[in-house]
């Protein structure tokens, strides 16, 4: 680090402390040559999130268009506002773990499968939509996954009026 005094490349770190919100190190140093104390800031650099689309189009990740879908299939459900934006921030933080680029595939189908432990029936309300369902049977199916891999167990689930 150069000196904002004389230009010094020599310096030590006097005293090291993390910010408040844990985003930065706030370090003290002191200029060996001409003695001066001067604060510098360590940040992290996050590389931004490219999501690769079914056309081959790149854009950025964006939480808020994964919220959205959220919102449409949870719609008259009850499902609280936060837990959707855990929900996205869980998926997000997800693929940030798998690298730098992510397929919107990939993406549809981490917020499937957390979805579908918050509520099955906005679960085949999103898959609907995300895997273009063109008729019942393509719901019928969906529908048979989620609630085979459900946390709802048969003796949990309301019992049929048997007609």
């Amino acid at each position: 680090m150069r000196c904002p005094g004389c230009g010094s490349f020599e310096d030590k770190v006097v005293d090291s402390r993390q910010s408040e919100d844990g985003t930065s190190i706030r370090r003290r140093r002191a200029c060996l040559a001409c003695q001066r104390r001067f604060t510098t800031f360590e940040r992290l650099e996050e590389v931004p999130l490219t999501v690769v689309k079914r056309s081959g189009e790149r854009e950025p990740f964006d939480r808020a268009k994964v919220i959205a879908g959220l919102e449409a299939a949870t719609k008259s459900r009850p499902v609280d506002g936060a837990a959707l934006d855990e929900l996205a921030l869980a998926v997000e933080e997800s693929a940030r773990l798998e690298g730098s680029e992510v397929t919107t595939e990939a993406v549809g189908l981490a917020v499937l499968d957390r979805l579908r432990d918050l509520d099955v029936v906005a679960a085949v309300r999103f898959a609907s939509v995300y895997k273009e369902f063109a008729d019942l049977a393509d719901f019928e199916r969906e529908l048979s996954e989620l609630t085979r891999s459900s946390p709802l167990t048969k003796s949990t689930r309301p019992k049929s009026s048997g007609r």
